[in-house]
């Protein structure tokens, strides 16, 4: 089932793939990828789905330690820079799939963990994906999502718009509680809960997306506005060394599968 947002998903990760683990930005930051591998702690016989995987930094931080990762993501030229970079550090443990993380092709109970990182944000249908990933997790198993945290609820549609103004192909954050509210929909047990802030620079956020200058000119002018005492953003920007810098909330969740 092809997401809605098919289009502008594949259009923002086409451009961002080639810059996605650029040291300057913190989506593939290698102390909290460590981090959450000890949380997650898998075993050497594990196999394991990440789900909307992108240039798959996750699953490769895992495939040292597991039998097999399993990498899916819509975006094609993602995946191929996940591949390029398995192959170069000889991870043979791993498969790349091109497919919807709406209709996941894999049989029930057929994972020992199964996550999603950084994506939740660009689904319309989060219970439909958060379904699917239960439904091929093996009874026991652990599922793990991770994702920014929404801005308090007065702030949330000023904080998505301009999410959504920087890429498309942005839905909407989610709450802590809306995050926790499917894992116990779906009556996982919750064994971890946690937040982490990773700072972000403006300009370099904006870059990665190729954003029109304008955006991002009207993306600044807000955040500095927001500085000054005016309209609030959601983001909370601040200055650091001549840069207009923000912290992104990361929610880590570790549920079981009973």
């Amino acid at each position: 089932m092809k997401p809605v947002n098919f289009t502008d998903i594949h259009h923002s990760f086409e451009i961002q793939a080639e810059n996605f683990e650029s040291k300057e930005l913190n989506f593939t930051k290698e102390e909290y990828l460590n981090y959450t591998l000890s949380c997650v702690a898998p075993d050497k016989q594990d196999i394991i789905l990440e789900v909307a995987a992108g240039t798959c930094a996750c699953g490769r931080s895992f495939a040292p330690f597991a039998r097999t990762v399993v990498c899916l993501d819509a975006t094609l030229p993602m995946l191929t820079v996940g591949k390029e970079r398995a192959d170069r550090d000889c991870m043979n443990n791993m498969i790349f799939i091109k497919g919807y993380a709406e209709e996941l092709p894999f049989l029930n109970d057929n994972f020992n963990i199964v996550f999603s990182r950084l994506a939740f944000h660009h689904f319309t249908d989060p219970n439909v994906v958060f379904s699917e990933m239960v439904r091929v997790l093996r009874p026991g198993g652990k599922l793990v999502l991770i994702d920014m945290e929404a801005a308090d609820e007065e702030l949330r549609t000023a904080e998505d718009k301009i999410e959504t103004q920087r890429d498309p192909s942005h839905v909407k954050n989610m709450s802590r509680n809306e995050m926790l509210h499917l894992f116990a929909t779906h009556d996982l047990s919750v064994e971890k809960c946690e937040k982490t802030e990773m700072r972000q620079k403006l300009k370099n956020w904006l870059a990665l997306t190729r954003t029109p200058q304008d955006i991002q000119d009207e993306i600044t002018e807000r955040m500095k506005n927001d500085m000054s005492g005016q309209e609030k953003t959601g983001f909370f920007p601040y200055m650091e060394s001549n840069d207009i810098c923000f912290d992104q909330k990361w929610i880590l969740i570790i549920g079981r599968k009973k």
